[in-house]
């Protein structure tokens, strides 16, 4: 819903943009004032639709949002949750480094996503990553079947009950 202001044949954008307007001809409203109220300062409300293309843009970057968030949560392995942030994605691949060169069988304790230590291998951490690797796939799969959703839908209602759901 577009809501827009128009008070002496200028129209304003949004409830600030008006306050501020009357505050320079010494009216002072609040924010939460009644359309009612408002039209007995000679404010004409306007609502509208918003077009449905931009609510299905709105949606989209939504889904989006929920995809890349839902990328960097901790990922389950061999029964730890393990941190797969920017910066954990940075430390595995430094100890997978280390560990290949330490040779076979070389062990560090690493901390999980709630805090334990435990033992891997480089082996262990590039599991972690090939099933990072298969979620990422599995996201971006139901992203791509969301977003196909949403632009075939007909109305503002029916983008509204789009879901993301893996």
């Amino acid at each position: 819903m577009i809501i827009r202001y128009k008070y002496k044949e200028k129209t304003y954008s949004n409830i600030y943009e008006l306050s501020e307007a009357l505050g320079q001809e010494g009216i002072f409203i609040p924010l939460s004032l009644s359309d009612e109220a408002l039209a007995e300062l000679g404010i004409t409300v306007m609502r509208a639709e918003e077009p449905l293309e931009v609510i299905k843009q709105r949606k989209i970057t939504e889904l989006k949002a929920e995809r890349d968030e839902a990328e960097v949560t901790p990922i389950e392995y061999n029964g730890n949750l393990y941190d797969y942030d920017e910066k954990a994605r940075d430390r595995i691949s430094a100890a997978i480094i280390a560990l290949e060169l330490q040779g076979e069988g070389a062990i560090i304790e690493w901390t999980t996503a709630d805090n334990a230590d435990t033992p891997v291998t480089a082996n262990d951490l590039k599991m972690i990553i090939a099933a990072v690797a298969v979620r990422s796939n599995k996201l971006h799969t139901a992203y791509r079947v969301s977003k196909e959703k949403v632009e075939a839908a007909t109305t503002a209602a029916d983008v509204e009950t789009v879901i993301f759901k893996v």
